[in-house]
């Protein structure tokens, strides 16, 4: 695990982007192809966007080679104030000829949505999928994608993307599952706030239970690398 921290959201939205393009850049010279899953909130946001103004030479990425799917996703239409595609498709999809986007079906019944991203998942990768990367938040209740304290999703072992109910929000959300993020290539956790700074401490330094911190089952195969806004940082040097 590699924990990196950075002087303000800019800053780290500007790694962020760098990051990606250079995986992106190296998938596509090993294989062709580079897949992604996107996070929803507003640190990725900003990080979409600073990809969309062209930051560190995004323009001469293969634009038509990228591959976007989603970890997660409200139960909502895809023009829905709070939906994940809308969020990404406004912030960097619309500005990208991308190869193309894979987005997870708010607008039918839970069960299906997932049912059908599955379906969709093993058809692209030709069995069980492995992105090259996958982007993460957390939120101040240490929840990642829809990964929720105390879920079923937790649970799960034999599925890559399952309908979870969330009792507390009175929602039901769609996610990637633990085994889907852990088959990752990378996974970079994207994390900003002084309101994250509790839950991140929990997550990196201490021995939280993960079904009350669901962060910590994020354990890929690949590489795992935390960029984090300083003020979400300054937990972790307490005992």
């Amino acid at each position: 695990m590699k924990l990196r921290i950075y002087e303000d959201v800019q800053q780290l939205s500007e790694a962020a982007a760098h990051a990606f393009i250079e995986e992106a850049r190296k998938a596509i010279r090993e294989s062709g192809r580079f897949t992604v899953a996107l996070a929803g909130g507003s640190t990725p946001k900003r990080t979409y966007e600073t990809l969309a103004a062209g930051y560190g030479g995004t323009e001469d990425l293969d634009w038509g080679r990228v591959h976007f799917f989603f970890g997660d996703e409200r139960n909502v239409p895809p023009d829905d104030d709070d939906s994940n595609y809308r969020m990404a498709h406004e912030a960097l999809l619309s500005y990208v000829p991308a190869g193309s986007v894979h987005r997870m079906r708010g607008e039918l019944e839970p069960s299906e949505a997932a049912a059908l991203y599955e379906q969709e998942l093993e058809e692209f990768f030709g069995g069980a999928p492995r992105f090259d990367l996958i982007l993460l938040g957390i939120g101040e209740d240490g929840h990642t994608a829809s990964l929720f304290p105390r879920t079923p999703a937790l649970e799960v072992s034999d599925r890559f993307v399952i309908e979870n109910p969330v009792e507390k929000l009175d929602s039901i959300r769609i996610t990637l599952t633990v085994p889907a993020i852990n088959a990752a290539r990378k996974v970079v956790f994207l994390v900003a706030g002084e309101s994250k700074a509790q839950a991140l401490r929990e997550i990196l330094k201490r021995d939280a239970e993960p079904q009350e911190y669901p962060a910590k089952l994020i354990q890929p195969a690949g590489e795992l690398v935390w960029m984090v806004e300083a003020a979400a940082a300054n937990s972790l040097n307490s005992p």
